[in-house]
């Protein structure tokens, strides 16, 4: 694969991984949207078909790496030369920036109905059952359309939870779902890996929201820090380095063991 494969499949496919994982997510939350409240079943569904769309649309360009935990698994096992390791993560991180971007321009008008709502901005009704509308804004629930967060905030066990995951994932790619060179999902292999990260979802996604990939997580958390949404609330950058820092840590592991004991 040339450097121009390896950036134009790797930006697109992520973006459109970003953009179709990140609207189910949108769809669920926002008001005056026809899905909103529609679960946890639709987004885990949800991402896994946007994995597989974009798997399918990326695969023959770029291998559709999408995600650096991957990267790195695919590196450690010997599949994808270090030399271009930086290229298909910078190439993942910006394509993750434009789907969250894209995103925000789908649901442009449910965004700014959302978080101008007073129901969702101010505090929870008094006693009396008023809403205070001198209270200070709360962060309307839209940061979880762009990044993950933790039901309970425990770094050591959310990083935990990342690392197995992603662990899962990378594993089930290496053993299962690559092409006849090895340097990427095949076409029955982005199947699997979309049936996969649904499994994930469901079984082990319950505390963190299994960001699995650092720039899904990282790259929609920039775009949701520079738009214009009005009372969006903080970007919880004291967080971000545990969606990052786990699922490389799991891509590492997964690849040293795809050596160990599949090699």
């Amino acid at each position: 694969m040339s450097n121009s494969d390896i950036f134009i499949g790797e930006t697109i496919g992520t973006a459109v991984l970003i953009l179709l994982g990140g609207g189910v997510c949108a769809a669920v939350t926002l008001k005056h949207s026809k899905a909103q409240n529609a679960g946890w079943l639709a987004i885990t569904f949800g991402w896994g078909f946007a994995v597989l769309t974009a798997a399918y649309l990326a695969g023959g360009v770029s291998g559709a790496h999408l995600n650096p935990a991957v990267t790195i698994g695919l590196a450690i096992k010997g599949s994808t030369p270090w030399s271009e390791v930086p290229l298909y993560l910078g190439s993942q991180l910006l394509g993750a920036m434009i789907g969250a971007v894209l995103v925000w321009l789908t649901y442009y008008g449910q965004f700014r109905a959302h978080l101008t709502d007073p129901a969702t901005l101010y505090s929870q009704p008094s006693e009396e059952g008023m809403v205070d509308q001198a209270a200070a804004p709360k962060a309307g629930p839209v940061l979880g359309i762009f990044s993950t967060g933790p039901e309970i905030r425990n770094a050591v066990q959310n990083v935990i939870t990342e690392v197995i995951a992603t662990a899962v994932l990378v594993l089930a790619i290496l053993t299962q779902g690559l092409n006849n060179n090895g340097d990427g999902l095949g076409t029955l292999g982005a199947l699997i890996t979309s049936l996969v990260v649904v499994a994930i979802g469901l079984s082990l996604g319950g505390p963190t929201g299994y960001a699995i990939n650092p720039v899904r997580d990282l790259g929609p958390r920039i775009v949701h820090a520079l738009l214009p949404l009005p009372n969006k609330g903080g970007s919880d950058w004291g967080y971000a380095w545990v969606p990052v820092v786990g699922p490389l840590i799991g891509g590492a592991i997964a690849g040293g063991l795809y050596n160990v004991a599949f090699a």
